[in-house]
């Protein structure tokens, strides 16, 4: 009984010891901030912020246009490092990607938008947002689902959290032809890994006042890999005891959250089911549109659309919803302790949604893009263009 003691106590240890790297990770960390804050020489003397800018493919562009015009409206003192990374368009190459990894050095933020992969094989499995989020290590996406209020769904004032891993799991980018007609696609899941998401995870609920954390698998099924996940979530769950913890199986979890969303407060789960769910679950609210999106590494902040789709058929259309690019710009905002720019643009896009009257076509209205972003600028401040 007392090696079993000693040996679960080093285990705490091990875990405590790890959260330190970990905890970085989230906005709200001291030691990221600071990072964050120590910008280029040149932004440092403009007494601004240098942000990476990745405008991505689809609506991508138009998006990220409509953040500039908000921003500038609203006199926010950052200053964008953009980018162009598309495999779809064939300006994706190792050397654009290296120049991306290196503006996220200086930079420590990046806002993005969807990097499409297409499904056609050209001799590499790992998609260049992939190989992004490797080098960059941005273990954790963080995907907070949020009712807007005056946008009225099935499910009303509904608030959850969902993280997943992203580094490992399906996305591991190891298949093969084993034999002719037999393509073996193998799903990698390590200790290390799990145990270091399970533990930003609970972090998170510390941090942000959330009660309950639920571990999503498919263990049952997954014995080996899933197995070792839920283990590893259990494990670290002993260390929170003010945190309520239990599991679930992702089939169950997909039903669940359609029934009763309300019974979820954070999700923590591998790659591929949290892919799935972020996209299940922003359907809940609104859709793809409004929801915004986050990653995080030891060292880097990536803002991003918390359901990742280029919606390519609305390039140039001006129909595409701006609501979750501009929310994940504010997010990133407050992440800079930049409150007051944050909380302005956060605002204003709520109360722009909240009267109604200026809707983009999948929130069933009739305005453009253009007419969203407007009265979203109308709305910063009320001596705006005075």
């Amino acid at each position: 009984m007392a090696a079993l003691s000693a040996g679960r106590a080093a285990a705490a240890g091990l875990l405590r010891a790890q959260s330190l790297g970990v905890w970085r990770g989230l906005g709200t960390s001291a030691a990221l901030l600071q990072q964050a804050q120590a910008k280029s020489h040149n932004a440092k003397a403009e007494g601004t912020f240098q942000v990476t800018m990745l405008p991505g493919d689809g609506v991508g562009p138009e998006l990220m246009h409509a953040v500039k015009e908000v921003f500038k409206a609203g006199g926010v003192p950052v200053v964008f490092d953009e980018h162009h990374l598309s495999e779809v368009q064939n300006t994706a190459s190792e050397e654009k990607l290296d120049r991306v990894v290196d503006s996220m050095k200086e930079s420590k933020v990046a806002l993005i938008g969807k990097i499409h992969t297409p499904m056609e094989y050209k001799g590499d499995l790992a998609s260049y947002d992939m190989r992004l989020r490797r080098k960059l290590d941005l273990f954790a996406n963080v995907v907070h689902v949020k009712s807007l209020p005056g946008y009225q769904t099935r499910h009303n004032n509904l608030d959850l959290v969902i993280i997943r891993e992203q580094t490992e799991g399906e996305y591991s980018s190891l298949e093969h032809e084993s034999v002719k007609g037999v393509i073996e696609c193998l799903k990698i899941i390590t200790r290390a890994k799990s145990q270091r998401i399970a533990k930003f995870a609970f972090d998170y609920a510390t941090k942000k006042g959330r009660a309950k954390v639920t571990a999503v698998h498919k263990a049952n099924i997954m014995k080996l890999g899933d197995g070792l996940f839920l283990q590893c979530c259990k494990e670290v769950a002993e260390l929170y005891p003010k945190i309520k913890f239990d599991t679930m199986i992702i089939d169950n979890c997909c039903m669940q959250l359609v029934q009763n969303p309300y019974q979820f407060d954070v999700l923590v789960m591998p790659n591929l089911y949290g892919n799935i769910v972020d996209n299940l679950a922003a359907g809940l609210v609104g859709g793809a549109g409004v929801v915004p999106g986050e990653s995080y590494s030891a060292e880097y902040a990536v803002f991003e659309l918390g359901a990742r789709h280029p919606f390519a058929q609305a390039v140039g259309r001006n129909i595409a919803n701006p609501t979750a690019m501009l929310l994940s710009a504010s997010n990133m905002l407050r992440h800079l302790n930049l409150e007051y720019h944050s909380n302005m643009i956060s605002d204003a896009v709520k109360k722009v949604i909240k009267g109604g009257k200026v809707r983009t076509r999948d929130l069933g209205g009739y305005s453009t893009t253009s007419d969203f972003v407007k009265s979203v600028i109308d709305n910063l401040h009320p001596h705006y263009g005075a």
